[in-house]
C-alpha cells in the first residue's frame, strides 16, 4: 500500500503530499472541497455527487488539517465545512485521476 512519507502545509489554498511510490502530488482547496467524500457532498446510496460546484467559493481556503488515526486527512474549509475524511487511498486517486 502507497503511504505518505511527508505532508506539507502550503499555506491556506494548497496541501502536498510525498508518497512511499516517490512520487509528489500538490492539492488545491478548492480541488478537495469539490472532491469531498462525506455523506453531505456525496449519496452515500447511490453515489451521486451532491454538492454543487458552484456554490463552493472561487477562493475557498484550508484553515485547518487534523490526521485521522494513520489512514486520512480530515480538512476543514473556510466556507464552514469540516465534515470529509479524505483517506490517503483517496487522496492518492485523485491525484491520479489529474494525470
Amino acid at each position: 500500500m502507497i503511504e505518505p512519507l511527508k505532508i506539507i502545509d502550503e499555506g491556506e489554498h494548497a496541501v502536498t503530499i510525498e508518497w512511499s511510490d516517490s512520487t509528489e502530488n500538490t492539492y488545491e482547496a478548492r480541488d478537495l472541497r469539490l472532491a469531498c467524500p462525506c455523506a453531505g457532498c456525496i449519496n452515500e446510496w447511490t453515489g451521486e455527487k451532491m454538492l454543487k460546484n458552484e456554490s463552493v467559493p472561487g477562493d475557498v481556503s484550508i484553515s485547518h488539517i487534523s490526521v485521522v488515526g494513520r489512514y486520512a486527512l480530515n480538512f476543514h474549509f473556510s466556507d464552514g465545512h469540516e465534515t470529509g475524511i479524505f483517506s490517503f487511498r483517496y487522496l492518492k486517486e485523485l491525484a491520479d485521476q489529474k494525470r
